[in-house]
């Protein structure tokens, strides 16, 4: 069932992906919710007159959004009754429920566009500047446009490698010409902590300065801080002057900056700085905070009031993400509270601190948001759950009441690669290719209303481990970004990628133009060969057993038994479903059962090597057949000399040759690295 199923899943996935219907030629990203197009254009002369009906604020926002364009035009205060350009809030609109929504209509007489809101408004102005061509021509017709999700979101970790201010923003600007509302800052990792708390200076002196540049070399070798102003200082940090800066600006695109402040882990840099924070009490030893001490508790809560006198932003994000939480188990204080609190375990304990931090943050009218992780243990009462680890995190929030934001790793990390490795820039590994992100669902249609509602939106999550420069950042972002867009704005059955991917290419064009470093669309690679056509071989549909010791690890089963003969090669990652791992010691140590004696005269598989996520070759491979199951003679034996790189490699290990056999066994042995072992198929011919 599986095989047939995964078949029938990926093709009809190819069908609507390259879907054939007529599409307006409107070049708009993302693609609105209705157009209603006519032959004509009416064309923005030099000082075409403006009208602005709206709060005084947002008609400055939208001045200035105007005045950034191409466009020459003269504000009036009269509404032209003829050739002009008029924006006006309103209370009601046919077909419009979200503030954000808009209606523009072109005709020969001009251009009235109306919303609910000055943002509806601001959206609707991106639309118009997208729609006009190099002639300042805006075809005649109507367009009907709201958004499907509230929150469209965007995170930048400027943590692993520090991003200026000058960055941020002209990520800013092309946010906001695709639509979306939040800039989630990743401010505060081991790398460094990136924001300016005037309580503890210490933060900015010595916890944003490493000792290497890049964060792999750093992360590699003794995971030191320094002083700032020292000759080997690498990092940075923002002002909190410059705090407000970016978060004007952001608001003057309509954009809402969400910080973030790691806890109770990620925070080695704040331990090294203050280690009396720390269950050790010493510098380097550890990377949780230690929940047990209400200096802990002191520390956070200051931090949190500089941070949300700088951002007024409804949710603060409190990270959660990857506690270790092995110094509690041993830690006096953490064990003490436990004991007061009644606290069952670790999970707990965590829960706890998660559940008190909110309620310090509800007392000043803010919410909790954090990654998927603060579920662990109970979630706090109103929190939010950022979903990253897969949507299982989100459902089972919205489930119990909460809100959710869909950020799953297989189609949100822009860390991945985005085509073919051995042609790519490094990257944390993976493969998210712009179609891939273009096809995510993020509502699933087993949700009842009341539970869908529930769904507060998504997020491009772009973490830099491996990218530590603004031209490598952009790389990473666009068209990507885009794809996203439209999949956070625009409803599900108006989508359709080969119009997407035609619209994509021109957008890539004009960001070019405009300084952004994208990935080059036009010159794609694709998937790795064989990875999208079914293989016909003798083993296909198959027995597969697993020898006593060998088992695949369930959270990379690929189907489940029969994924090594499924007929289904892998791609450029394990993450596309299609790899079996093994993580145990004995590794992979397969017999299949051909069902009756036949000729064969190869037996194949491949594996993959990405070192840094711990996915390692096999060092040895033994491949053995036999009549009756029981006894084996071996074909052939194969050492394989693991080397340690930073390389994404694939490799096929097998035999060639003649022989008889019902049963064909497979043993793939590890390395002395360890890690997981991933083979996508056994191919016997």
């Amino acid at each position: 069932m599986k095989n047939t199923a995964f078949l029938v899943t990926l093709l009809l996935g190819m069908t609507l992906m390259g879907c054939h219907r007529e599409v307006q030629p409107l070049g708009v990203i993302p693609v609105p919710m209705k157009a209603d197009m006519s032959a004509g254009t009416f064309k923005i002369a030099p000082y075409t007159p403006l009208w602005i009906e709206a709060e005084e604020a947002d008609v400055a926002i939208l001045k200035d959004a105007l005045e950034q364009s191409p466009l020459q035009l003269i504000q009036v205060s009269l509404q032209p009754k003829i050739g002009g350009i008029a924006l006006r809030v309103v209370d009601a609109l046919p077909g419009i429920e979200s503030a954000e929504g808009y209606v523009l209509e072109v005709t020969r007489k001009g251009v009235m566009l109306q919303a609910l809101s000055g943002a509806g408004l601001y959206y609707g102005v991106q639309t118009m500047l997208q729609m006009l061509d190099s002639g300042n021509h805006l075809p005649y017709g109507t367009i009907v446009d709201e958004p499907r999700f509230e929150y469209r979101g965007v995170m930048l970790d400027v943590s692993r490698h520090f991003f200026d201010v000058d960055f941020v923003k002209k990520q800013i600007d092309a946010m906001a010409r695709y639509k979306f509302n939040r800039l989630h800052l990743h401010l505060t990792d081991a790398a460094g902590w990136r924001i300016e708390i005037k309580q503890y200076p210490r933060l900015t002196d010595f916890a944003a300065w490493r000792t290497h540049a890049l964060w792999k070399d750093w992360w590699a070798a003794e995971r030191h801080y320094v002083d700032k102003g020292n000759d080997n200082a690498f990092g940075g940090y923002y002002t909190q002057e410059q705090i407000r800066h970016i978060v004007d600006y952001a608001q003057q695109h309509h954009i809402t900056v969400i910080p973030e402040i790691e806890m109770p882990s990620h925070s080695e840099e704040v331990l090294a700085a203050y280690p009396e924070l720390a269950c050790s009490g010493e510098p380097y030893n550890g990377s949780d905070f230690c929940v047990g001490s209400e200096h802990t508790f002191t520390f956070l809560e200051n931090v949190l009031l500089e941070v949300m006198e700088l951002f007024p932003s409804e949710y603060i994000h409190i990270g959660g993400d990857e506690a270790s939480k092995q110094a509690w188990k041993e830690c006096p204080h953490c064990q003490a509270r436990m004991k007061t609190e009644g606290l069952a375990d670790v999970d707990e304990l965590q829960s706890y601190l998660i559940r008190r931090i909110e309620t310090f943050l509800n007392s000043h009218g803010r919410k909790l948001l954090g990654w998927d992780e603060i579920l662990d243990g109970g979630l706090a009462p109103n929190a939010t759950v950022m979903s990253w680890r897969g949507p299982e995190g989100g459902l089972r929030a919205m489930a119990m009441g909460h809100r959710a934001i869909m950020t799953p790793g297989e189609f949100c990390y822009f860390d991945a690669y985005q085509d073919a490795p051995h042609t790519q820039p490094e990257a944390f590994g993976g493969y998210l290719p712009l179609r891939k992100v273009y096809s995510y669902e993020p509502l699933p249609d087993t949700l009842d209303a009341q539970q869908a509602a529930l769904l507060y939106g998504i997020q491009a999550n772009l973490f830099a481990e491996y990218i530590p420069t603004e031209e490598h950042m952009e790389y990473m972002m666009y068209p990507r970004l885009l794809a996203l867009a439209e999949v956070a704005w625009s409803q599900p059955e108006l989508k359709c990628y080969d119009d997407f991917h035609a619209r994509a290419l021109k957008a890539v064009d004009r960001l070019r133009s405009e300084g952004y470093n994208t990935f080059d669309l036009r010159g794609e690679v694709g998937n790795r060969p064989g990875a999208d056509t079914p293989v016909v071989h003798q083993a296909v549909g198959k027995r597969v057993s697993y020898v006593d010791g060998s088992a695949y690890y369930p959270g990379y089963s690929a189907g489940g038994d029969s994924a090594l003969v499924d007929g289904i090669r892998g791609g450029w990652t394990y993450g596309d479903k299609r790899w079996q791992g093994f993580l145990g010691r004995k590794g992979v140590d397969v017999v299949i059962d051909l069902e009756e004696v036949r000729n064969i005269s190869s037996v194949s598989a491949d594996f993959m090597q990405i070192c840094g996520p711990g996915v390692f070759m096999p060092a040895s491979i033994i491949i053995s057949v036999s009549d009756n199951g029981t006894d084996f003679v071996e074909l052939h034996r194969i050492d394989n000399e693991v080397i340690r790189d930073d390389a994404v490699t694939f490799k096929t290990f097998g035999w060639d040759g003649t022989a008889q056999a019902r049963y064909i066994r497979y043993q793939a042995l590890r390395s002395t690295f360890g890690g997981f072992l991933f083979v996508d198929e056994v191919v016997v011919k």
